[in-house]
């Protein structure tokens, strides 16, 4: 590119406003064949890399809860909600994709992240709060990978461990020093400039989420083949197994693990912003949206219908620590070294929005601060490093990881995230975008059939999110900071 360009117009930094705020004054690059038609470096994403950012960003830890989820709602409703949450998650990404371009969904300006559509579609104080609770699911986000990953590192040495002592040894561990290894890794990935440079992890990562699933539908299979019984019952944990009330604090926090095994809608602009054209953008997402969801929602069923049939009642909150001590503990320990290298792209896949957010907003105000200085390395080439980039971005990941650390509980904090961001993040917002961007009469059929569905998924979300906040709650009594052993 022209040296006259800034920095800020060579990567993705999660631009809001026009696009002249990412440039010194310069005329925009458009007919270059290196530039798009906003003077950005030309788009190189396809439906693959597309499937492949989805694909990490959906199919993660939640699937490994989807047993428990099942368990407390029976055979019925829980592959139902699941099948309820997939549709509603295919809807609306669809709406989402269109508010990609406004106006003309073809040559229309550019949203180059959710907040961007928010703003220029809906304006007003819908901005802020979009902003809060999008950031705030993504930081949450974070927390919850590094949970699920240090106890995937746990079942990995706990299996080693039993099975180097015969079982003698109790072979407690604790996770801490886990959850600093995985933190200490995201030091160095979230040195990554932006999210276009990330397909490659991405690609990893969703190979990763297939392997272990497989595995966990393997060894669901095996156990029901080797038992000959299938587990469970329609209505799920019986009343008198729990209380009435443990019953509908543990559905209601079934609800919000399902909600989170589906989030992605508040990072979808932002994958869709790596796209190239021709052909449209909306048109990529839409297919990689559908082949992604089709493809998530056959495993998280397989998944989680296995699994429950697999261990019933007692299906345990990580489908993998069912099998940690079987006669396959080499294959569980792939699976969990295959969940740590998935939620390693994961946890970048949401970060980078969040990275690029704080990024614009800091440049608004001290200009200077993108400033770059060279960092030699024998035998290596010259390396620009930030370092406003490099110290924000690091104390995020320290302060995500010491959250983790505080607060293990991994399934109710996937609850909270995913009753936290499923209604506005996956509903309201697209839902009243799409009314404005379509010009869609109000209280016309269509308008009342979408302000109904809206209506009814905020009531999925209220439960969800009581169901997982009692559930931290209860857990807050027996453990305690930096405790998580296993």
């Amino acid at each position: 590119m022209v040296e006259n360009i800034s920095r800020t117009n060579l990567s993705y930094r999660g631009d809001t406003g026009n696009i002249e705020d990412a440039i010194d004054d310069t005329p925009l690059q458009t007919d270059s064949k290196c530039y798009d038609d906003d003077g950005r470096v030309k788009r190189t994403g396809t439906v693959w890399t597309t499937c492949s950012h989805i694909i990490t960003g959906v199919i993660g830890s939640g699937v490994l809860s989807l047993a428990w989820s099942i368990a407390q709602m029976g055979w019925i409703a829980g592959p139902a909600t699941m099948i309820f949450f997939s549709i509603i998650t295919l809807y609306t990404s669809s709406f989402l994709a269109d508010c990609y371009r406004c106006g003309d969904t073809e040559f229309g300006k550019r949203n180059y992240t959710f907040m961007d559509a928010v703003q220029n579609i809906l304006g007003g104080p819908s901005v802020k709060i979009c902003g809060i609770v999008q950031y705030l699911n993504l930081f949450g986000s974070a927390i919850g990978y590094n949970i699920a990953a240090a106890l995937s590192m746990m079942e990995i040495r706990k299996s080693y461990c039993v099975h180097s002592s015969h079982g003698e040894d109790p072979c407690h561990i604790s996770g801490n020093t886990y959850m600093i290894a995985f933190g200490v890794a995201q030091l160095f990935f979230s040195q990554i400039p932006d999210f276009h440079n990330t397909w490659w992890l991405s690609i990893v990562a969703a190979v990763m989420s297939f392997f272990y699933s497989t595995i966990a539908l393997a060894l669901g299979i095996s156990k029901v083949a080797e038992t000959g019984t299938i587990m469970g019952s329609l209505t799920g944990i019986s009343i008198g197994t729990v209380t009435p009330a443990q019953k509908v604090w543990g559905v209601f926090q079934g609800l919000g693990n399902i909600a989170f095994a589906y989030s992605y809608s508040f990072v979808l602009l932002e994958i869709q912003d790596t796209i190239r054209s021709p052909p449209s953008e909306r048109k990529a997402m839409k297919k990689a949206a559908k082949l992604s969801i089709a493809v998530t929602t056959t495993f998280y069923i397989l998944c989680g219908c296995m699994g429950y049939a697999a261990f019933g009642d007692a299906a345990p909150g990580n489908l993998l620590a069912g099998f940690g001590v079987s006669k396959a503990y080499i294959v569980v320990d792939m699976a969990n070294a295959a969940i740590v290298v998935h939620l390693f792209g994961a946890y970048q896949v949401y970060a980078q929005p969040l990275f690029a957010f704080i990024e614009k907003e800091a440049g608004k105000k001290w200009p200077k601060i993108d400033k770059e200085f060279k960092v030699k390395i024998p035998g290596l080439p010259v390396y620009n490093q930030n370092i406003f980039m490099l110290v924000w971005r690091s104390i995020f990941v320290i302060v995500a990881t010491l959250i983790a650390m505080l607060i293990p509980f991994f399934n109710d904090v996937l609850g909270v995230i995913g009753a936290l961001g499923f209604w506005p993040l996956t509903v309201y917002f697209p839902v009243e975008m799409y009314i404005l961007q379509k010009k869609i009469p109000k209280w016309s059929r269509k308008w009342i059939c979408l302000e109904i569905m809206s209506a009814f998924c905020l009531i999925v979300s209220i439960v969800a999110g009581l169901g997982s906040l009692v559930g931290v709650w209860i857990d807050l009594q027996k453990y305690k900071p930096f405790s998580l052993e296993n």
